[in-house]
């Protein structure tokens, strides 16, 4: 069957930075002409550069794991050029051996440095521990600091999320598949985001993946892999309400795992993007991107996705989709 994703991304993004077109699902080629290749990782909007940097697992057929952490930049979120291993493979815990995992990227104004954090891990998944390494420069090379076990605790799935009102920073993780884990956290860190300092919030025993949090004028909402969200909370610290389903049942949310949410405030619009991966285990270096738009009516205290095909994506404006 004619893939007409693969062949709408690739005659949109070969029509240069103009483009804005986002097709979820589709194979999204940067601007070599080369597929993107950063699964399970964040975007970060960084000021001096002017520029949107998306940071994620780097994935090849040979090396589907521990390959390093790439890097491109974009002025649309759409238009992608590629800046090579931010962290390389060289660097200690990050080995085709070892398991490099879902890295997130933010500036801390005390250190002038980008500050890079993931789930870090041996093969056999025993170490479930958050590394750290930093950067004068968002592309990197970045240099390893440490892989440590927060609070004590164990980590597994990894996600970050930063309170635009408060300017506070926050993991998000679960601790792993033992009959002892099982939960996930929400854990602050401190104000140079170098190390975590306190448990906000413990969700137990609920044994999901892939939290993400999106911030409203009003709310928070939580949404994690096993395709539910939380109903919202005006604080971090609870209590949170019962999980429903963001995306049509039969879907498994577009069959995607929730990997990021973004916030982006336009001239016109303030505009909540769901960014997932879809997975396929027999090709998992070729997973693909799904970022759709999200509905939240704060009044109903209610989140969904919105699922377009294709659709045109203007960050300066974001007058609606």
């Amino acid at each position: 069957m004619f893939d007409y994703r693969q062949f709408f991304c690739s005659l949109l993004l070969a029509s240069g930075a103009a483009s804005r077109w986002i097709v979820p699902g589709g194979r999204w080629l940067d601007t070599d002409g080369n597929r993107v290749n950063a699964h399970a990782g964040n975007v970060y909007y960084d000021e001096p550069s002017g520029k949107y940097w998306l940071y994620g697992e780097y994935k090849t057929e040979e090396t589907p794991e521990g390959g390093g952490i790439s890097a491109y930049s974009s002025p649309d979120l759409v238009t992608w050029e590629f800046h090579g291993l931010a962290l390389d493979p060289e660097e200690q815990m990050v080995s085709p051996s070892e398991v490099v995992q879902r890295p997130k990227v933010i500036y801390s104004d005390i250190s002038g440095l980008y500050h890079m954090w993931w789930h870090a891990d041996n093969e056999n998944y025993t170490a479930l521990l958050q590394g750290f390494a930093t950067s004068p420069v968002p592309e990197g090379p970045y240099s390893f600091v440490s892989a440590t076990a927060p609070l004590g605790n164990w980590s597994q799935d990894f996600g970050m999320f930063t309170d635009y009102k408060s300017g506070e920073t926050y993991a998000l993780y679960s601790n792993g598949d033992t009959v002892e884990g099982r939960d996930n956290y929400i854990t602050r860190y401190n104000a140079n985001v170098s190390a975590l300092e306190e448990v906000v919030y413990r969700f137990p025993k609920f044994d999901l993946e892939a939290p993400t949090i999106i911030q409203t004028e009003k709310s928070y909402y939580c949404m994690m892999s096993h395709k539910t969200g939380y109903r919202p909370n005006n604080s971090l610290e609870g209590p949170w309400s019962q999980p429903w389903i963001i995306a049509p049942l039969n879907t498994r949310t577009y069959n995607s795992q929730s990997g990021y949410s973004m916030r982006i405030v336009g001239s016109e619009a303030t505009t909540y993007l769901y960014m997932g991966d879809q997975w396929d285990l027999n090709s998992i270096w070729d997973a693909r991107y799904l970022w759709v738009p999200m509905n939240i009516d704060d009044d109903e205290g209610d989140l969904s996705l919105e699922w377009h095909d294709v659709y045109d994506l203007n960050v300066s404006v974001f007058s609606g989709i």
